[in-house]
């Protein structure tokens, strides 16, 4: 991060990159494969622009002192920054974005990219995500 730059201004660069390495995904491979070859794909496409990728990184739930490992896992987390959930269904369900919300919660995140590669035109497959309210 430049010296100075707000924090929401990174995040911001991060996600437009994250979009558009989602479309030249999209543009070479279309719709019809595994959520898992998209998610290797997109992880590949986002280091190769320097970006640092998790792929299924877990997330405890803290309860009472405690971190419990109940089976959360994000596609991917971009930069400790921003959870993109992939899909490749033929239309998402409300229970993804709950899903998504979940994620942010948990982790602390403020945005997160819900994203289904089993579209036509990408841009319909694109759901932005903000949590409004992390803890301090």
């Amino acid at each position: 991060m430049m010296t100075g730059e707000h924090p929401l201004n990174r995040i911001d660069a991060i996600a437009t990159r994250a979009v558009d390495a989602s479309f030249k995904v999209h543009k070479h491979l279309g719709p019809g494969l595994l959520e898992s070859a998209y998610e290797a794909c997109l992880a590949h496409e986002l280091n190769k622009r320097g970006y640092r990728v998790e792929r299924q990184k877990a997330q405890p739930v803290v309860f009472d002192g405690l971190e419990l490992k109940v089976g959360y896992r994000f596609d991917l987390l971009v930069e400790d920054s921003i959870i993109i959930e992939l899909k490749a269904v033929e239309q998402p369900a409300l229970i993804h974005q709950a899903q998504l919300l979940t994620y942010l919660k948990l982790s602390n995140k403020q945005l997160g990219f819900l994203i289904n590669f089993n579209v036509p035109l990408i841009k319909d497959g694109i759901r932005r995500i903000a949590n409004h309210f992390p803890t301090p």
